[in-house]
């Protein structure tokens, strides 16, 4: 028997060995070595009990027969391939939702960005270095996508796994297991419990942050259970995952968005506190009957349930800061701000204002494996008549009939909700940040509003990214623009027609008029320069799409972005882009010579040269004497 000290959660280590050593209390371990290799690579595990050990000789592995678990693919180019899933045309197969690993979720988490899989992936299977001839990207296991199964974050303290619905793909964070679909809600129900955990961690041999890899959980011992057993386990996941997607029902680029914090409990089942009361009594249940599977004893329970986890601070680190989850946590959002944000997304048509005030139903909740959506319930479906016809670039110019200001407090009006102080004061300063933030998922900015203002933001257009079109800056100039001039100039005339008689105030106007005319003619003529060569794709993405009007944005940061984009745009660094082969054709044509995932991207596959394969050196056969 070797004895082991466990110090792990006292700061003082000194005195707490001393005591350790003096009283041999709870945090002293008598173990024989040889009982680790019980468990497979005989992790360090001193500090649990010989039978829980024995677990992984008497239950078989969860990877065998009909269930696996699988590494998905890297695609070696996010920005390319990867888009959030709010930023493209639904086309088909072409986008498939993509999981990513994120953060630490019980039962459900939405999958917020989608991968192009358009051909089979055809343009990733070919994505090869032009000049080593070697694959950059690594489909592997490709077919497994489309199957419905579990997945869970890249690393965590705890584990936890969501349901991952069929139609999707996954990538080489996002890990999945596999099972037959009758089964999928009960091992949801046990991977989410705590001897499920406490297992992982005991097999990992860390007391801490885990990387969940694939052996990893694919090696975890699981229970033979009874049809009630297995049936009261898929209740209560079922159960935990519709609370879950109920939380997520407030967040509007949410695929289970129905309507902002400020509106939701109109639909009568939202009560965020009872909602998390119930979903702790489903975890208890979950694990009162993992425990009983395992055959956990009440000291082990106890330990299980009782045990802290102590992190080191490089340890810590690690955990948080892995680049596949970064940016997948959502801040809590100002009730007033997301109230706001739904209302600017009624008046460009996007979103269902009938749904707060009864006038249309709630469509019903799918099941965890139903394919992803193309619109979240709270969408304005197909063909339904918008709040505000002809939405597609709105203005912030009181009195002007497509005033953007105005129709928020129109929605406002119509959903019987007070409307909030100074609403285009908030729509000129804090609205385009906020969005932006709340618009940033798995390391995409994809904001879908766009302000496109004079120098001085005196005068801004708000134009919807998804109508986005060849036309929209014309429609900008001919709508918008031209007749604010026309407008300018007929008070500027009036004004100056007044000569002497012009009192002090007039003259202010008359000054602020004539620098408001200079910065609308120099938007007029930015917006008739691009114009012409202005052919947006959505598929190439909010970033890329936006880049050529990145003068036109009045914020730094997102300005910053554009700006760089637009550069590596114009070094060559993305010819893949639709927009590429709009401004540069030659150059990208010439590319799909030697790139046959760029000759793919645009059509062009007859453009293609298959290079010639390199001969092999010829190798003689050595004579007696050094002849050959």
């Amino acid at each position: 028997m070797t004895t082991f000290l466990r110090l792990l959660a006292d700061k003082d280590k000194q005195s707490a060995l001393a005591s350790a050593i003096r009283t041999r209390g709870e945090n002293v371990f008598e173990v024989d070595p040889a009982s680790f290799c019980q468990v497979p690579g005989a992790p360090f595990s001193y500090w649990v009990s010989d039978a829980i050990r024995l677990t992984f000789k008497r239950f078989p592995a969860f990877e065998g027969g009909q269930r696996a678990v699988r590494q998905g693919m890297a695609t070696a180019d996010d920005f390319r391939f990867v888009r959030a899933w709010w930023e493209i045309t639904p086309d088909g197969s072409k986008w498939l939702g993509f999981a990513k690993g994120g953060a630490f979720s019980r039962f459900y988490a939405d999958l917020s960005v989608v991968v192009n899989w358009e051909r089979d992936g055809a343009q990733i299977c070919n994505f090869f270095d032009p000049k080593t001839g070697k694959l950059n990207s690594r489909p592997q296991n490709i077919d497994y996508f489309g199957q419905a199964g579990l997945t869970w974050p890249l690393r965590g303290i705890t584990f936890s796994c969501q349901a991952v619905p069929a139609g999707c793909a996954f990538s080489i964070a996002g890990k999945m297991a596999f099972a037959p679909v009758d089964e999928l809600e009960t091992w949801l129900a046990v991977f989410n419990s705590r001897p499920f955990d406490y297992l992982v961690r005991l097999f990992a041999g860390k007391v801490g942050g885990v990387q969940y890899e694939a052996g990893l959980i694919g090696g975890i011992p699981v229970t033979t259970m009874s049809d009630d057993q297995a049936l009261q386990l898929s209740r209560l996941a079922r159960r935990g995952w519709s609370l879950k997607r109920t939380l997520a029902s407030t967040e509007e680029k949410s695929h289970a968005f129905l309507l902002p914090a400020a509106l939701r409990s109109r639909l009568g089942d939202f009560e965020p506190q009872a909602i998390e009361a119930e979903l702790a009594s489903i975890q208890a249940q979950i694990d009162d009957i993992s425990f009983s599977l395992y055959g956990f004893s009440e000291s082990d329970r106890t330990a299980v349930l009782g045990g802290k986890v102590s992190l080191d601070s490089e340890e810590l680190a690690e955990t948080l800061t892995d680049e596949e989850s970064e940016d997948e946590t959502d801040q809590d959002v100002d009730v007033t701000a997301g109230l706001l944000s739904w209302a600017v997304g009624v008046a460009f048509g996007r979103f269902d204002w009938r749904l707060a005030t009864g006038m249309c139903e709630i469509p019903a909740e799918p099941n965890p494996i139903d394919p992803l959506p193309t619109k979240s319930p709270g969408m304005l479906p197909d063909g339904a008549m918008p709040l505000h016809t002809n939405a597609r670039i709105l203005v912030d110019d009181q009195g002007h009939p497509h005033d953007l200001v105005r129709l928020i407090e129109e929605v406002l009006s119509h959903v019987q909700i007070d409307v909030p102080d100074d609403v285009r004061r908030w729509l000129q300063r804090d609205f385009f940040a906020f969005h932006m933030q709340r618009y940033s998922k798995s390391r995409r900015k994809a904001p879908i509003y766009w302000p496109l203002a004079t120098a001085s933001g005196s005068y801004t257009l708000w134009v919807f990214y998804p109508n986005l079109s060849n036309q929209t800056l014309y429609k900008a100039i001919n709508d918008f623009v031209e007749p604010k001039l026309k407008q300018v100039d007929a008070d500027l005339t009036a004004l100056r027609n007044m000569g002497a008689a012009r009192s002090r105030d007039d003259e202010k106007q008359f000054e602020t008029l004539q620098t408001f005319e200079l910065e609308l003619i120099e938007l007029r003529d930015t917006l008739l320069k691009l114009a012409p060569t202005y052919k947006p794709n959505q598929d190439d993405g909010v970033q890329i799409s936006a880049a050529p009007l990145w003068s036109l944005f009045r914020h730094k940061p997102w300005q910053k972005v554009l700006r760089d984009t637009w550069g590596k745009l114009e070094k060559g660094d993305y010819d893949w882009a639709h927009l590429a082969m709009n401004y540069w054709p030659e150059r990208a044509r010439e590319n799909c010579r030697s790139d046959k995932s760029l000759a793919i991207a645009h059509g062009l596959e007859d453009l293609y040269e298959e290079p010639e394969g390199k001969p092999k050196k010829a190798r003689g056969r050595k004579m007696a004497g050094g002849d050959e």
